[in-house]
């Protein structure tokens, strides 16, 4: 039987460049065995991918409405994503840093 497992799309907005959110996002998430990956968008947010068991992601989402200390988070949507979107992660990596979109 296999385990649980979830998948969601996470737009975090607010002052979220420039603050070292990602690092601090790859940080937390390989620190909580998430698979994924984070990236800023050309609209000053930080999108960013979890996978992994429910409470895990949970907790993870809930991590990032307050990021880390010189981030100010505004808002943090998420959605159900697909499994094929961890594609776009690097070969090898349970968790990347990509480049903005």
């Amino acid at each position: 039987m296999s385990k649980p497992r979830a998948i969601l799309l996470v737009t975090i907005r607010g002052r979220v460049q420039g603050v070292g959110y990602r690092a601090w996002v790859e940080y937390q998430a390989v620190a909580s065995h998430l698979e994924g990956w984070v990236r800023n968008r050309r609209d000053g947010s930080v999108e960013a991918l979890f996978a992994g068991p429910p409470k895990a992601v949970a907790e993870m989402v809930a991590l990032c409405r307050h990021g880390p200390p010189s981030a100010r988070v505004e808002a943090v949507l998420n959605e159900t994503a697909r499994a094929d979107q961890l594609d776009l992660r690097q070969a090898g990596e349970a968790f990347s840093v990509l480049p903005t979109v």
